[in-house]
């Protein structure tokens, strides 16, 4: 995935939020768009394991999660701090616009 640029951020930012009166409704926007774009499920590796990442989710408190699983086990880890998947599954772009805009 190339680099994008703050100004490519900012657009993004801008173009998920327009609506947005407030950083919770800034935050629902941001969930919406990444809920909408990116290219579910894929794998990530988290702590050395290979887990399939198969929704994303706004908690109360948490942010912006991805639901994870490996085998029975289910786990909610923020987006943020998900390691970059490789292959970046298509639409990763919105979350890292969401990177750029949490304070």
């Amino acid at each position: 995935m190339k680099k994008l640029t703050t100004a490519e951020l900012d657009a993004m930012v801008a173009e998920a939020t327009v609506d947005a009166y407030d950083e919770y409704e800034q935050l629902t926007a941001l969930h919406a768009v990444i809920d909408d774009h990116l290219a579910l499920p894929f794998d990530a590796t988290v702590l050395g394991a290979t887990v399939t990442v198969t929704a994303v989710q706004l908690r109360p408190g948490s942010g912006i999660v991805a639901l994870c699983k490996r085998g029975r086990h289910r786990q909610a880890i923020g987006i943020l701090d998900l390691p970059l998947p490789e292959p970046t599954p298509q639409g990763w772009a919105w979350v890292e616009a969401y990177r750029h805009w949490v304070p």
